[in-house]
């Protein structure tokens, strides 16, 4: 059934109508499904369609499931390649534009990480309190659902969500369908590796090395770098991230000192340095640390202690260091205005140097974008803060999970088919190849470890340099510039065959009503006719339109469809796409290879992804 949150928020967003021609049933899973041409149905879902996207927004349920399954799926954009790739969030109040702001983020990040996957996520609406059981089913039904779209997305772990559940879902869809999955499966603990947390010390190590290049704007004139044993730094969230990062940095730069942390519990801090080795040990065990630090080591002390705490977690920002890094999963960490509720408003905020953002705070939404302008205007600009961005820095753990589809399973560590959906028979596959799957991990681990380095190093560099060289450009812009050149590099390498859609196809034996029919069912204008699986024509809507008019209707297609047929080859690039539909005055065209339709491309998918022009203009 759909979940009632799930079910109100759409009876309350769509209309009736909407819901009966958009949606899509096999047997009880449902599928609501949007693109962009359908763009006051999506603002209606509080989605802003823009040149990039989304790409597609499906609300996605299992109406004959005794227990609640569904929630949203956006692919946000393909331009960096198919699938996309994004994480599945579990929250009881997630909301398509919630999702939709995470898939942005996500084809920004993994244009910023060069990896060849589109952006998507996908959220599970499901209360937090239920059993393994329960969550278990709910998990291989979600699974069971995105299967449909298993070409376009490639699921991972989110907030909600873990490895173990990438092994359910790599166990209902198959090994190479889902990302993030245990080392038993040819996946790596990503979270426990600190992947994403490795990035961020990476950006940091970088920027200590580039950061006087910025002396030529007036803000940084007086910038001083210090040396590692005066290195201070912050870290808001000790948490999956914030905890790694500063295990990281105790082996990258030894002497550098993490002097605050902070925590949902409240805030520690010591100018002199923490022990980070006991807090993160701590950490390990209860996840909670800064009270429990307080109970266990300060409390006996008292005021003797080196270490100060507060049940305030946000006046860790008040305190002085040379960097930030924000690893909480707070949008606004800092804010102009009380009313964007920020963790500290920017007039009250520590002298700091750099901030590196371990969290994700990026979002397509206007007001969040207007906001976070407002924040680096006074940060960056008045201030001399160097920003270096959320998805420009923190992508080790997609980097790390892509490898899981970069260097593919072998045949061999594919799950036979007809174990899928049995736990217990792949259970045992898997024992049996183990030693296997272990080693793929091994190979894939090193692979994300050396890319990763690679890739945030030159992110940071990159920044820099576009920084330094506008003196009016803000770190937000000049990200979002860095992902946007590498997504209008890649899309002017696209063929036909990446971005071709589905083609309805139909026997030329078939008579005209039956093409009708066929064309109202798959919502074409135009149908790829065929003759022994080869093709021999095609009708449009405006072949029926004639047939109709000329008293026609009962005729074959033989009779009226088009057998002189513009093709496209799988080859065509975009630009000989556009010159084929220009030249020969036509609206779309059937991709086609030694006689086999492949599907076809048209006028409104080049313009959905035709984008330089924005590019170059924004």
């Amino acid at each position: 059934m759909i979940p009632k949150k799930m079910e109100k928020f759409l009876n309350e967003r769509l209309p009736e109508a909407t819901l009966k021609t958009h949606l899509k049933k096999d047997n009880g899973k449902c599928y609501l499904e949007f693109s962009n041409v359908d763009e006051h149905l999506l603002s209606r879902l509080g989605i802003i369609v823009d040149k990039l996207g989304p790409y597609l927004v499906s609300c996605i349920w299992d109406e004959k499931s005794p227990i609640e399954i569904g929630g949203y799926l956006v692919v946000d954009n393909l331009s960096m390649g198919q699938p996309s790739m994004g994480g599945i969030r579990m929250l009881p109040n997630i909301i398509p534009s919630d999702i939709h702001n995470l898939a942005r983020g996500m084809t920004l990040k993994n244009a910023a990480a060069n990896l060849p996957y589109g952006g998507g996520k996908s959220g599970i609406v499901a209360e937090r309190d239920i059993t393994i059981e329960h969550r278990n089913e709910i998990i291989r039904g979600f699974a069971k659902l995105i299967h449909r779209y298993i070409d376009i997305y490639l699921p991972g772990p989110d907030v909600g969500t873990n490895d173990a559940d990438m092994k359910t879902i790599a166990t209902e869809n198959g090994i190479d369908c889902v990302l993030s999955k245990p080392a038993e499966m040819g996946g790596n603990r990503i979270d426990e590796l600190g992947a994403a947390a490795g990035g961020v010390v990476i950006a940091l190590q970088t920027l200590l090395q580039i950061m006087p290049r910025l002396r030529v704007l007036s803000q940084f004139a007086n910038l001083e770098i210090p040396e590692s044993n005066d290195l201070k730094v912050l870290i808001q969230g000790f948490g999956a991230v914030g905890a790694h990062v500063a295990r990281i940095m105790k082996e990258r730069i030894p002497e550098a000192k993490v002097i605050g942390i902070s925590d949902l519990e409240g805030y520690l801090f010591n100018e002199s340095g923490l022990p980070i080795n006991d807090l993160f040990k701590l950490w390990e065990e209860k996840r909670l640390v800064t009270n429990n630090y307080f109970q266990e080591k300060i409390i006996s002390e008292g005021y003797k202690h080196p270490t100060k705490f507060s049940t305030n977690r946000n006046n860790l920002l008040l305190e002085n260091a040379f960097c930030l890094m924000p690893a909480a999963p707070v949008f606004n960490y800092l804010g102009v205005r009380l009313s964007e509720s920020p963790s500290i408003t920017v007039d009250r905020m520590g002298d700091w140097a750099l901030i590196v953002e371990g969290a994700n705070t990026y979002s397509p939404d206007p007001n969040r974008k207007a906001a976070r302008t407002r924040m680096e205007q006074m940060v960056y600009r008045e201030k001399g803060v160097m920003i270096a961005n959320d998805y420009l820095v923190n992508s080790g753990g997609v980097i790390f999970a892509a490898q899981e589809h970069i260097i593919k399973s072998p045949d061999y560590l594919q799950i036979p088919e007809e174990m899928l959906g049995d736990s217990k028979a792949v259970e045992k596959w898997l024992k049996d190849h183990a030693k296997d799957f272990s080693e793929l991990s091994k190979r894939r681990l090193k692979a994300g470890e050396e890319y990763r380095e690679d890739v945030i190093h030159h992110n940071m560099i990159e920044l820099v340099d576009l920084l330094a060289a506008n003196p009016d450009m803000l770190p937000s812009t000049a990200a979002e510039r860095i992902s946007l050149q590498r997504l209008t590099a890649k899309e002017s390498e696209r063929t036909a065959k990446d971005i071709m859609i589905s083609i309805p196809t139909i026997d030329v034996n078939s008579r005209i009503q039956d093409a009708a029919a066929l064309m109202i069912e798959k919502n074409s204008g135009i149908i790829a006719v065929l003759s022994q699986n080869k093709l021999v024509g095609v009708v449009t809507d405006w072949d029926v339109t004639s047939a109709v008019a000329s008293d026609s209707c009962d005729v074959e297609l033989e009779k009226v469809m088009t057998k002189d047929v513009i093709l496209a080859s799988p080859d065509f690039s975009i630009l000989d796409i556009v010159r084929e539909l220009e030249q020969y005055q036509i609206s779309a065209m059937p991709v086609v290879e030694q006689g086999k339709v492949l599907g076809m491309v048209n006028s409104d998918l080049i313009t959905q992804r035709y984008f330089l022009e924005y590019l170059q203009t924004h």
